[in-house]
């Protein structure tokens, strides 16, 4: 433990120079200029690995951004991790709203501020970091291979093929994740649920150009009127969606499941004071931490039409549109839940309107077991480095490629996330704690050490 400790110490200065370099370059999955700066991160990852001691790194071609795959193999009699991260980020706007530039990291206030620094470039680097430690130690205790991707952020479309293609290449035991967060700095937790995805767009159409609202207003329907109000009618008094369906396969947890996620560290005041809301909103009967769980949502992600720049343009516009994700829990398929929304969204639109819906990418949720041996050696390494033991948690958030893991590879995946809510990922001013940066690389290397004993026996 020691020996850990020190070796973080003394290269602290370099492991964040090295990750101010990869945070400075703009890999932008979701906008095509920026795919020269996906090669570039892809370069730097590989660079990487190598450095840290891979045997071999290269950079695998697909149909969309390439994948790094990297991988030390010491005896193959000894179990295998594969260590799975993103180097995409989101997009930055609204530019206005950042207080550093996003690709220039700044350190203060004992945070990294930049576009990455948490999600995944700050968190997926650790495992680079913590594998140097173990080679340059003398003291890795298993094999370890690296996949590290750059189409994440929008749903990663290529990865499956990649997947499919080069199975007995990513052979493992375990898949080890770093891209979720923890209950508090002082309070650990390992992710064992994430919500499933289904991104949709919609368009209505009215008339076929922008007419003056004075005078067709009240005589021609409003595209943008007639968004708002079917989006307003996909929820009841409840606020449970309506459309016909939408709950039809959601697994319902027991009495004693819920309470003892009720037994989780949450303060509701806490929580609307840091958001700056005066309540919260949300299915009638869950909790808080149930909504963002173990039940579904749907969501509004963007919404324009018409006229929104300055001074007044009085428009009934021609077209208005919305981006809409549900997050999914247990049972739910995305494609069906995508089907059962265009239908209605088609359904419940007047005459008076043409709508078209298109369906994005999406994922099925995903539950890992607490009994696995991946589990027990994240468990004990937690207890090493802050001395107590971490709290089971479902994430509201969705990782759609670790079901897919399961479905192709036939392998789980460990959820080791080092995140804080407040860390801001996809918003202005992302950042990441120093303190965990350097926790984070503490406690997976003794999570190797965990591992290889526990599957020793």
């Amino acid at each position: 433990m020691e020996q850990i400790r020190n070796y973080i110490d003394i290269h602290e200065d370099r492991f964040m120079d090295e990750l101010f370099g990869l945070l400075r370059i703009p890999s932008i999955s979701a906008i095509s200029d920026h795919k020269e700066d996906m090669l570039l991160a892809a370069e730097y990852w590989k660079d990487s690995i190598l450095s840290a001691g891979a045997d071999k790194a290269e950079i695998y071609p697909t149909t969309g951004n390439p994948v790094v795959y990297g991988e030390k193999i010491i005896d193959q009699n000894l179990p295998t991790v594969l260590v799975y991260a993103h180097y995409d980020v989101m997009p930055v706007d609204p530019i206005n709203l950042w207080n550093t530039n996003p690709f220039e990291p700044v350190l203060k206030d004992g945070k990294i501020w930049c576009r990455g620094a948490n999600d995944d470039k700050g968190q997926g680097f650790m495992h680079a970091k913590a594998f140097e430690l173990l080679v340059k130690t003398n003291t890795l205790p298993c094999n370890v291979k690296f996949m590290i991707e750059g189409e994440e952020e929008i749903g990663s479309p290529s990865l499956p093929a990649f997947c499919e293609q080069y199975k007995d290449m990513l052979k493992a035991d375990v898949i080890l994740v770093s891209d979720t967060g923890m209950i508090a700095s002082d309070i650990p937790s390992i992710t064992v649920g994430l919500r499933g995805l289904a991104y949709m767009e919609v368009e209505v159409t009215g008339p076929n150009h922008d007419l003056h609202s004075g005078l067709f207003g009240g005589a021609v329907a409003n595209p943008a009127n007639i968004l708002a109000k079917l989006i307003a009618s996909m929820f009841d008094e409840n606020n449970h969606i309506t459309i016909p369906g939408f709950y039809d396969d959601v697994l319902e947890i027991s009495a004693e499941e819920r309470i003892s996620m009720a037994k989780a560290p949450f303060s509701l005041e806490e929580y609307k004071k840091a958001l700056d809301i005066k309540e919260e909103w949300g299915e009638a009967t869950f909790s808080t931490i149930e909504r963002t769980g173990i039940r579904p949502s749907l969501d509004v992600n963007g919404i324009w039409g018409g006229y929104i720049g300055e001074g007044s343009k009085t428009v009934l516009p021609s077209k208005a549109s919305a981006k809409i994700s549900m997050r999914l829990v247990p049972n739910q398929d995305p494609h069906k839940i995508a089907q059962l929304f265009a239908r209605h969204f088609e359904t419940i639109a007047p005459a008076c309107v043409n709508v078209k819906v298109e369906e994005h990418h999406g994922g099925c949720p995903y539950v890992a077991p607490i009994d696995m041996p991946a589990y027990k050696a994240a468990e004990l390494a937690y207890i090493d480095s802050f001395g107590k033991k971490p709290i089971p948690t479902r994430s509201g958030g969705s990782i759609p490629i670790i079901s897919t893991f399961e479905q192709i590879l036939g392998i789980k995946s460990l959820l080791m996330g080092f995140g804080l809510e407040s860390d801001a990922i996809h918003s202005p001013n992302e950042n990441y704690h120093i303190s965990h940066f350097y926790k984070g690389i503490e406690t997976i290397t003794r999570f190797y050490h965990h591992f290889a004993e526990i599957m020793k026996k």
